[in-house]
């Protein structure tokens, strides 16, 4: 049996920026899995979509969908398990979200090392936010573990769906530390509507999202895509010797 096919499904952005960045990415997990076939799609903004990414692929290979989502909210539980689901030509099984993952906090701290983060510097990290609460409380966990990895506390505020709102969260944080300056960690996957609102939030710094336009991405990112396809092939292996 042929190794299943790898669907890394973002979100998609009108910017080329973040085209290019996520492009990149796919492109990067396709080096790593050389016997495997790897194709990227969009749960909005761009195409092809799910289906059409899923139609294109060899009749009757099965098929990983890796989220290309941070966490997993709306576009995990109800998009993509419902465009998945109208797919009767294949075997497909959906992968978990790409976050929380420590691998995700190694490249959140190494953003802030790259725009000098100072030892009074006062951080708030920077979600999408979203309407499902599991999604927002695991934007909350990466906060937690990047305030666990740096030894500092850190806040955590939302562009959309959820609060505090980001400027909010920096005008707090301001308050309280006046002599401070605010840095942003941006936890987003890559360039475009919602990191241009990241640099109008009133922060004195911040970072650039996890993916850079015309830069290689950051090997753990490359690892964490691959380690989900991995563990949904395992995981379906494993429902296959049961059911034989």
């Amino acid at each position: 049996m042929s190794a299943p096919a790898l669907l890394a499904v973002s979100h998609g952005t009108s910017s080329p920026e973040g085209q290019d960045a996520v492009a990149r990415l796919v492109a990067g997990v396709g080096d790593t899995l050389p016997g495997s076939a790897v194709a990227g799609g969009f749960v909005d903004v761009q195409q092809p979509d799910v289906p059409v990414s899923l139609s294109s692929l060899a009749d009757g290979v099965p098929a990983v969908v890796v989220p290309l989502l941070l966490s997993a909210g709306y576009h995990v539980h109800v998009d993509l398990r419902r465009e998945i689901a109208s797919d009767q030509s294949r075997d497909t099984v959906l992968a978990p979200a790409l976050g929380p993952d420590d691998r995700l906090v190694a490249v959140l701290a190494q953003r802030l090392r790259e725009v000098g983060l100072r030892p009074n510097d006062r951080i708030v990290l920077a979600a999408a936010g979203s309407s499902d609460a599991r999604a927002v409380a695991d934007c909350r966990e990466m906060g937690r573990r990047l305030a666990a990895a740096l030894g500092r506390p850190v806040n955590v505020g939302f562009l959309s769906a959820a609060t505090p709102r980001l400027p909010d969260a920096v005008a707090m944080v301001r308050a309280v530390h006046p002599l401070s300056r605010v840095v942003v960690s941006t936890y987003l996957l890559a360039p475009g509507y919602f990191a241009d609102l990241v640099g109008d939030a009133g922060a004195d710094v911040v970072t650039a999202p996890l993916l850079i336009a015309g830069e290689a991405p950051p090997t753990e990112l490359v690892d964490i895509v691959v380690d989900r396809y991995d563990a949904a092939c395992r995981a379906a292996l494993a429902q296959e010797v049961v059911a034989a």
